[in-house]
């Protein structure tokens, strides 16, 4: 089972967001959320959860050794008997997802439901989502159901990022970069 994101389907109900705070492991705060794609003309949302990386930057930039990664590469949350919340992950993670709770003292983001996905279950969002913009199934019911194609490779500038969550994307597109400096109409090399 795999977990893809496909943004073009979301409807922003936040159908997810409400389900992931009631997952057992998260009390009450959901460690998903909505980003508008350009909110000055357009009410399209997209569901932002961890992307789950083979080599996870925010893990390795953590100086306790609060961020863990289990064998089937889940990266989780910080422990909260080692967090000193530096943020250091916040600041390293090229998604955008980890996010400090001061009220707790502890990083928190999306483990996809570790709890519920190691015995076979669902993530609490893909169960919601009315649009199927976040499923979680095999790669081969994704081809029968969908044009697109999963994409785990993002390129950031000179760093590639291999993640275990999967972005539909356009058949031809092989690669996502994202660069920021690019964006911003930045120097070049």
């Amino acid at each position: 089972m795999e977990f893809f994101i496909d943004p073009s389907r979301c409807i922003g109900c936040q159908a997810c967001v409400h389900a992931c705070a009631h997952c057992e492991s998260h009390r009450g705060v959901s460690m998903i959320h909505l980003d508008f794609v350009d909110r000055v003309s357009s009410p399209q949302t997209t569901p932002t959860v961890c992307m789950h990386c083979e080599d996870p930057t925010c893990a390795r930039v953590c100086p306790t050794d609060a961020i863990k990664q289990t064998g089937e590469g889940i990266v989780q949350s910080a422990l909260q008997s080692r967090c000193i919340g530096c943020a250091n992950c916040v600041l390293a993670c090229p998604f955008g997802v980890p996010r400090y709770l001061a009220t707790i003292e502890q990083m928190m983001k999306c483990d996809m439901c570790y709890d519920r996905t190691s015995v076979g279950l669902k993530p609490m969002c893909a169960t919601v989502c009315p649009s199927g913009a976040l499923y979680y199934g095999t790669r081969e019911e994704v081809a029968q159901h969908r044009r697109e194609k999963p994409l785990g490779t993002f390129v950031f500038g000179r760093q590639v990022v291999k993640t275990k969550v999967h972005l539909m994307v356009g058949a031809a597109t092989e690669e996502l970069a994202l660069d920021v400096v690019g964006f911003m109409g930045g120097a070049e090399d």
